[in-house]
């Protein structure tokens, strides 16, 4: 397969209530998304016409609102749910999902909690 372009998108941030335990839903907390897309961007090098591209504006303000909607108890739930909105453009071959939870209830001191998954379209594989 030949190596496909990328369209990256770091620092997606919005207020979701996802977690198990009963406080996390009711309060919320601030996950933070990064995407990377794998496509070919060569008609839209070629046109230099935003129809021919991804529309990263478009998938940012998708991927919020994954975030934001539906409450889910695991990350790697809300991550498969953010490929999926990637991958829903049929240009998106594949993508790479990073879900931070930067204030997850860990009883020792962290930095950030990290779900990265990478999925593939059906016409990819």
């Amino acid at each position: 397969m030949t190596a496909l372009d990328r369209v990256e998108l770091h620092g997606i941030r919005a207020t979701g209530h996802h977690g198990v335990f009963a406080f996390e839903r009711e309060q919320g907390q601030e996950f933070v998304v990064d995407v990377v897309l794998h496509l070919d961007t060569s008609a839209a090098a070629a046109s230099d016409d935003l129809a021919d591209a991804v529309d990263y504006g478009v998938v940012a303000q998708r991927v919020h609102d994954a975030v934001a909607t539906d409450p889910v108890d695991l990350l790697e739930r809300l991550a498969q749910r953010i490929a999926t909105v990637c991958l829903d453009d049929g240009r998106v071959r594949a993508v790479d999902v990073a879900v931070h939870k930067p204030q997850a209830p860990v009883q020792v001191r962290f930095g950030d909690v990290v779900v990265r998954i990478h999925r593939r379209s059906e016409e990819a594989t």
